[in-house]
């Protein structure tokens, strides 16, 4: 497992926007790799976003410890002929069709939603397609549909939007939580000094999260995401691969 390795570090970024190729730019810079996970439906089109900037006239919110001004921006995605060439060394995996929140919709539904997003990328990308991350925020993902994924559909892995702050692997590989969002810059870290000191003689992994798009904003910015990369990167005794060279050890 892993080249021997005991330790593992892998990245997961949603939605399938213009900022990936930038942050692929900077994951390839400290050879790193990540997997992406995109909504097939989206691809080439232009949506709106709430930003969150420095300054402004907006409504003010307090999040990974900035005072940030909300704002609405274009969230531009990826063109369905780049993703062959943008996503070449890391891994595409399944986002649904269009993004709803599957623990709102029928089994018939979650399968659809499922398998096609799976049947499309595979034809643009010529990936395999094994895994999976739940669209939306709040509570995106149970143990019913969990069961429904894994009985109906080819996916081995399903990610979460819950951190938990720890390297534990997961029990459930259909409901798989990270560790960290990107964001929390002082906790990841913190995580991060721990991870490299950290001796074991079980598998462990350290798995970051988050959209790239929002590295555009004041409360998660490249800067940030880049100075974690490179602490983070070429360690001798940590493994860097997608999340299912990680999860499903492939």
């Amino acid at each position: 497992m892993w080249n021997n390795k005991k330790k593992a570090v892998t990245f997961s970024f949603d939605d399938g926007v213009v900022q990936d190729k930038k942050c692929i730019e900077i994951l390839d810079k400290y050879n790193l790799k990540g997997t992406f996970n995109l909504n097939s439906a989206y691809l080439g089109l232009t949506c709106e976003r709430t930003s969150f900037a420095k300054d402004g006239d907006g409504e003010i919110i307090e999040t990974f410890g900035k005072t940030c001004y909300k704002k609405t921006v274009k969230k531009p995605h990826v063109l369905p002929s780049e993703i062959k060439e943008i996503y070449k060394n890391h891994e595409i995996a399944g986002h649904t069709i269009t993004h709803f929140n599957l623990t709102t919709l029928d089994k018939e539904t979650i399968i659809y939603q499922v398998n096609q997003d799976k049947r499309i990328l595979e034809e643009l990308s010529g990936q395999k397609i094994v895994g999976m991350a739940y669209p939306c925020g709040g509570t995106n993902s149970n143990e019913e549909v969990a069961e429904i994924i894994k009985n109906n559909t080819e996916i081995k892995y399903a990610r979460t939007n819950k951190q938990s702050f720890n390297f534990e692997l997961p029990k459930n590989p259909l409901l798989l939580d990270m560790t960290a969002h990107y964001a929390d810059h002082k906790k990841l870290m913190e995580l991060a000094r721990e991870f490299v000191e950290i001796e074991t003689d079980k598998p462990i992994c350290f798995s970051i999260w988050g959209h790239t798009y929002e590295m555009d904003d004041y409360y998660g910015p490249w800067e940030e995401f880049e100075e974690f990369c490179k602490f983070i990167s070429n360690r001798d005794d940590i493994f860097y691969g997608t999340n299912a060279q990680v999860y499903l050890d492939k």
